[in-house]
């Protein structure tokens, strides 16, 4: 076994140091595809960092009892339980949310963000730091979601949350429409990676 970090190392580096998106570039398909409207990309958030902390914590537990061989397919099998139950939460008390995200809470599954997790850390260390990193590796990736679709959906139809901000709803400001396409969460993406990575690197040399 591996030796477990810290809590405060395992936090830090899940919300900064090693944060899924602009570090380590990993679910970006979910980062693309539901930013431009920020209730959408909150559901969407809440949903991955569950099921990303709870499945750490229980691959975390069964690590002992799991023969090496076949740890891929029992990872996946625990984090596509959750799953389905998020998913069967949603359909059943928000049906119009489940709508709007279609097939990615589904795509969580395949996420590289949890089965990163469960692999690199879940798999070698104890269950409450396990759940920890799950926890904050989900909350990493919720930030620069959450800054993204903000941008997003501010920049694209001038409300946030679905209420109308000062000048950006007003006449004086020309929505710019391609913020809420496909080619918008590129622009937001590379926007966002490129501030934080100059935050990081300027942090690194002071």
């Amino acid at each position: 076994m591996i030796p477990t970090k810290p809590t405060k190392e395992i936090m830090l580096d899940g919300l900064w140091r090693d944060n899924p998106i602009f570090r380590q570039i990993l679910g970006i398909c979910s980062t693309l595809a539901i930013t431009n409207v920020v209730l959408n990309t909150a559901v969407m958030c809440i949903s991955l960092t569950l099921v990303t902390a709870l499945s750490c914590l229980t691959v975390s537990f069964l690590r002992n009892w799991t023969p090496r061989n076949i740890r891929m397919m029992v990872q996946t099998l625990i984090i596509a339980f959750y799953v389905i139950i998020v998913d069967l939460i949603l359909k059943a008390y928000w049906p119009q949310m489940s709508r709007n995200l279609g097939p990615f809470v589904g795509l969580i599954i395949t996420n590289c963000i949890v089965m990163g997790r469960c692999e690199a850390f879940a798999g070698s260390n104890r269950p409450l730091p396990s759940f920890m990193d799950g926890l904050f590796n989900g909350i990493g990736y919720s930030f620069m979601l959450l800054a993204i679709s903000v941008v997003r959906e501010l920049l694209g139809m001038g409300t946030i949350l679905g209420i109308a901000m000062p000048y950006f709803s007003t006449p004086y400001w020309d929505k710019w429409i391609i913020m809420v396409m496909p080619p918008g969460a590129f622009f937001a993406l590379a926007s966002i990676i490129w501030l934080c990575r100059s935050m990081k690197r300027k942090g690194a040399k002071s």
